[in-house]
Formats: C-alpha cells, structure tokens, sequence
C-alpha cells in the first residue's frame, strides 16, 4: 500500500500543478466598427489592421481615438499592449492615443478593446472583416 502510495505521488504532483492556459488570439486581419469614449463621448467609426505584431488605425473623427500605427502584443491573460509609433501634437487629450495596456475580449470575430481611464472607459468595438 505504501508503495502505491509512494509511485502515485509524481503523476498527482503534475496533474494538480498544471494549469489550463486561455489560447492567445491570432488578430491578424483588418477589424472595424466603432470607439467610444464612455460615458457620453461621440461614437466614431474606425478601422484597426492587425498583422504580424503591428497595427496601424484610421478614425472617422480626427485624434478621436488617435490612431496611427505601432507594434502590440497579446498576452494569455485577455490583455493587450499597444505602443504608438507616431508622433503627434500638442493640442488634444493625449489620453485618446492608443497605446497602453487594455483589456481584450474575442469572440468569434468580434473583439472588445477596453481601457479604463480616470473616470472614463475607452472601448472599440470592432467585427473582423
């Protein structure tokens, strides 16, 4: 019995150590739909193209959101990093740049970008193409 004991010790270490991992989503292709700023910020339309760790973005609405392009990574946790490679200018909320950590819901092919910033939320709603 001890023996037993002892020889399933290892198979019962590695099966209670083992943990399930979220797959990380493959965005590559061109995503649009709209951006908002919440609560009752203008709904503009945008377009995000995603390919090989770089984005690039257009919007409806000049700097609302301030898209251009840069690189992102995915992470396991449904996070998403963005760094913006574009240099802007002075006279607008900075906050509306896409870059930064944000949170990263998919579904099919559907993806919600959110950020929670000061006392608003950023999010994109976009439909692959």
């Amino acid at each position: 019995m001890r023996y037993l004991l002892i020889s399933a010790l290892p198979f019962l270490l590695l099966t209670t150590s083992c943990k399930k991992s979220t797959p990380i989503p493959n965005l590559d292709g061109t995503y649009s739909g709209t951006f908002q700023r919440e609560p009752g910020g203008q709904i503009s339309q945008v377009s995000l193209v995603f390919s090989g760790g770089e984005w690039s973005g257009t919007s409806q609405i000049p700097k609302y959101p301030a898209l251009c392009s840069g690189t992102y990574k995915v992470t396991s946790n449904d996070k998403i990093t963005f760094t913006n490679a574009c240099i802007w200018t002075a006279e607008f909320d900075w906050t509306l740049i896409l870059g930064g950590e944000y949170d990263l819901n998919t579904k099919g092919n559907t993806i919600e970008i959110i950020a929670q910033k000061r006392n608003e939320r950023d999010i994109y709603r976009l439909s692959k193409k």
